[in-house]
């Protein structure tokens, strides 16, 4: 292991292990998994990251990130909160990052019941499917005293203390306006693409975005492409499968990502895709905007929601003041002239100039 800065007992609360794991892997002890030799590493990597935001005189809290979502998004995530560390001063927050792409529901459980039962931990920031179990698991969570903020996609039937993101049916629906003033009367289907239809973030922007096009643009019918987990692998066999069965689609509402699939799938099938929405700013969707192959992106300032989900935690154990309550974020229509171009991957900053 390189030489690190940092108390055996800090990069054992870190990594969620215990001290003597870390002392082991410290000094080449053996007998310990090589995904507990990873995970200790990554610990002492996000505290080297964090470290700047250190403050002797600032109370701390560990925040565990806990997000089903594919890579490009989960790294936005850290980015944007990592970014946004030193405006929570003097608070000192510490987090712990469990990210997967793809899984069944019960790993992600295991993770949410693992943080409940070894304690230390001030609150969590989730991003889950709706389904049953992880309802149960958030509602273990609040039992333990651990307060949990969803982000970008809702749980509410669960015991989650408030939602921060932006509002999914408004985002539909601004998508269906743009779609249908994009392709105007010339006939045409529109391609939905989510990663599933679990998320229920996903489902109501879905939601909004098919009631706005069957009340005013109901000439294009839509077809659906969906639990493709957001992977461009899956999402390009489904969309060239879409492209075989309807020669009409024309348009791309993209709800849950994988878009250079998407793209590709157009390119070879030789189909024009006249407009093409998506949502937010990652590495991909910035590259693919500058290329003029997206049209327009919906986003949302990462680092705001990132920021407003660690005070709702502070809150909830009274180092804040102020009433504790749902977060909406402002939702940007983002095109290749308003973006910042200063910022490339523009990960959770204001895209406008």
């Amino acid at each position: 292991m390189p030489a690190h800065r940092y108390p055996i007992r800090e990069i054992a609360r870190q990594a969620g292990v215990s001290e003597a794991t870390v002392d082991r892997v410290l000094n080449d002890r053996g007998g310990v998994r090589e995904s507990t030799v990873r995970q200790v590493r990554q610990a002492i990597t996000d505290l080297d990251r964090q470290r700047t935001q250190v403050r002797l005189g600032g109370r701390t809290f560990m925040i565990d990130i806990v997000m089903h979502t594919p890579e490009r998004f989960s790294s936005a995530v850290r980015a944007a909160l990592e970014a946004e560390l030193p405006s929570l001063h003097p608070a000192v927050v510490r987090s712990r990052f469990h990210f997967r792409e793809r899984g069944p529901v019960g790993d992600l459980v295991e993770v949410l019941d693992r943080i409940a039962a070894r304690g230390g931990c001030q609150g969590v920031i989730l991003k889950a499917p709706d389904v049953p179990e992880v309802v149960a698991a958030i509602d273990r969570l609040t039992a333990a005293g651990i307060p949990v903020v969803t982000l970008v996609t809702d749980l509410p039937t669960s015991g989650r203390l408030a939602y921060v993101g932006i509002n999914n049916r408004a985002a539909g629906a601004t998508a269906a306006y743009l779609v249908g003033q994009w392709l105007g009367d010339r006939p045409g289907s529109v391609l939905t693409t989510l990663s599933s239809g679990f998320f229920r973030g996903e489902e109501e922007r879905e939601m909004g975005f098919r009631a706005a096009m069957r009340a005013d643009y109901p000439e294009h019918p839509l077809v659906e492409v969906t639990e493709t987990n957001g992977l461009d692998a899956v999402m390009r066999d489904r969309v060239l499968e879409a492209l075989e069965r309807d020669p009409g689609i024309r348009a791309v509402y993209s709800i849950g990502g994988g878009n250079v699939a998407t793209v590709e799938a157009f390119e070879e099938m030789k189909r024009e895709c006249s407009v093409f929405i998506a949502h937010d700013l990652d590495h991909d969707n910035t590259r693919l905007l500058r290329e003029g192959r997206l049209s327009v992106v919906l986003h949302h300032d990462l680092r705001q929601d990132m920021r407003r989900a660690c005070q709702i935690v502070m809150q909830a154990h009274r180092a804040l003041p102020g009433g504790i309550h749902s977060w909406s974020s402002a939702i940007q229509v983002v095109t290749p002239y308003n973006m910042d171009v200063r910022a490339p991957g523009a990960l959770g900053g204001l895209p406008f100039t």
